[in-house]
């Protein structure tokens, strides 16, 4: 079940340097976590927020609504809770305040009990000269694979 579900988002990775990845709960309503295991999801400008309360919710991640829905389906780009233990929200909301540092959502996935999880990372924006350089090692070593196939 759990190789269902792969949902990345690649432009994360390629704005973004991780620092650090954490595996976090999703608190989802009924007609979400159906979407979800059709693949109906979409992480492209999401990223993650604390609340006052010291909560962290993600933004903008569309789960598309669910076809058999009616009535009780759900808003698709709602704010969603994250689960992770308090020593995990502690440490992300100390890094998270530290200049040039952000929290990015880049994977959601279905665990072997068929829960959603969503991996999230704290990041550091990445330079232009820096997105350049990964696009040429990229290349250079797609290089390389073809020389050893032939």
């Amino acid at each position: 079940m759990s190789d269902q579900v792969n949902i990345r988002n690649k432009k994360a990775s390629h704005d973004y340097e991780f620092l650090e990845k954490f595996v976090a709960g999703i608190q989802l309503c009924g007609t979400e976590i159906k979407s979800i295991r059709l693949g109906k999801a979409s992480l492209s400008d999401s990223y993650c927020f604390f609340t006052s309360k010291g909560e962290l919710f993600v933004k903008n991640m569309h789960i598309a609504e669910y076809y058999w829905g009616n009535l009780n389906n759900h808003i698709p780009k709602r704010d969603r809770k994250l689960l992770l233990n308090r020593k995990e929200l502690e440490k992300l909301y100390r890094r998270s305040k530290e200049k040039g540092l952000a929290i990015v959502a880049f994977h959601i996935f279905l665990n072997e009990k068929g829960l959603a999880k969503l991996e999230i990372a704290l990041a550091k924006g990445k330079k232009e000269y820096d997105k350049r350089e990964d696009l040429k090692q990229k290349e250079a070593k797609r290089e390389m694979d073809r020389a050893i196939k032939k």
